[in-house]
């Protein structure tokens, strides 16, 4: 996730984040957004965050295992977001930028192995999608922060998009509920410290 080192102000999303996103995928055919809010700095919140582990989501978890064969249900989604299928595109003290690219609306594990950052800023092969996965924390005053994630997938080409869109009309619907729990338990977490 991106951002300056000094945070956003209270209750915005910095421009210069929504700037950097846009440089991985400034044109995405879907785009997700998720937060939450703490009473808690944003520190706790991020430290929070890095514990959440798979198996502590109800569905979000079984759906990525299912996606991701052999994922171990202990997994930290931190850890998750930094290995393959993914890659680390960019991070900082409290933000991070991961993507993947490839097949999704498969039911094969149809990811390439992406080298690093330029991999995923330079993928154009056809018929599929990059995805950028960012998470952030903002600061709302001195005791009270909010977790926040987006998820944005850009089409490579038109075949893509309408295997992408097919695929929304499914499972659109659920993303709102499913995409919330980790950062419902972060903040809980780093609520319950404070």
């Amino acid at each position: 996730m991106a951002g300056p080192a000094a945070g956003p102000r209270p209750g915005t999303v910095s421009r210069l984040r929504r700037e950097q996103l846009d440089e991985w995928v400034p044109d995405p055919a879907v785009r997700s957004r998720h937060r939450r809010r703490a009473a808690a700095p944003a520190p706790d919140v991020w430290a929070a965050a890095h514990e959440v582990r798979l198996s502590d989501t109800r569905t979000l978890g079984r759906l990525v295992r299912w996606r991701i064969p052999g994922t171990p249900p202990r997994q930290r989604f931190r850890d998750l977001l930094a290995e393959y299928p993914f890659v680390v595109l960019d991070e900082g003290e409290q933000w991070s930028l991961s993507g993947l690219c490839g097949r999704i609306w498969t039911l094969n594990r149809d990811y390439p192995r992406l080298a690093g950052p330029e991999a995923f800023r330079s993928w154009a092969e056809p018929g599929t999608v990059r995805v950028l996965f960012a998470h952030w924390v903002e600061r709302e005053g001195p005791d009270a922060s909010a977790i926040v994630s987006e998820a944005r997938v850009e089409p490579v080409d038109r075949a893509a998009e309408v295997r992408l869109r097919s695929l929304w009309l499914v499972i659109g619907m659920f993303e709102r509920v499913i995409g919330a729990e980790p950062l419902a338990l972060a903040a809980e977490r780093a609520e319950d410290r404070a």
